[in-house]
C-alpha cells in the first residue's frame, strides 16, 4: 500500500503517478507486502527532519526512512521537498512535478537497498532511476548534483 501526504498546495502533484512509481519499484524488487508513505513537504520541514535524524542542518531533496524490512515485506517513509524540486527543476528546465517524481523514485530505491555513496553505486542508482522513470515518458536532464 502507498499513502501520500501532500502537505503543500502551491504545486500540482499527480498522486496517482507517484503511487504507481512506488508500486512499480516494489514489484520489481519482489516486495509483496508492506506500506510506503510519501510526504510532500516544504524546505523548512525537510530541513528540520534532516537536522533531527541525520545531523545535517540544511534542506535536501529527499529523505528515506526504512522502518521495517523482513523478506518480501517492507515498511518505509519517503519525504520529498517541493521547494527543492521547484528550484532544481527551474535550473534544469523541466517540470517541477517531474523532478518531484524523480525524488520519490530515488527515495524508494533507497528503501529497497540501493545506495549512492560511491561512483559505482551512484551509477547503478541512476540506471534504476531511468528504468523507473521511463514508463512515464521521462528522461531526466541530470547533473551530478541532483537527487
Amino acid at each position: 500500500m502507498v499513502e501520500i501526504a501532500n502537505q503543500q498546495a502551491d504545486c500540482r502533484v499527480d498522486e496517482q503517478r507517484i503511487c504507481q512509481a512506488v508500486r512499480d519499484i516494489l514489484r520489481e524488487e519482489k516486495i509483496a507486502a508492506g506500506e510506503v508513505s510519501v510526504a510532500i513537504v516544504d524546505d523548512p520541514t525537510i530541513q528540520a527532519l534532516n537536522a533531527r535524524h541525520l545531523g545535517h542542518d540544511y534542506p535536501t531533496d529527499v529523505i528515506s526512512f526504512l522502518l521495517d524490512r523482513r523478506g518480501d515485506y517492507l515498511e518505509g517513509e519517503v519525504v520529498v521537498s517541493i521547494d527543492t524540486a521547484r528550484a532544481v527543476a527551474a535550473e534544469l528546465a523541466w517540470p517541477a512535478e517531474d523532478e518531484l517524481l524523480l525524488y520519490v523514485v530515488h527515495g524508494t530505491l533507497h528503501l529497497v537497498g540501493y545506495g549512492d555513496d560511491s561512483d559505482a553505486a551512484r551509477e547503478r542508482m541512476r540506471r534504476r532511476e531511468r528504468l523507473h522513470l521511463a514508463p512515464f515518458g521521462l528522461e531526466p536532464p541530470w547533473d551530478e548534483n541532483s537527487a
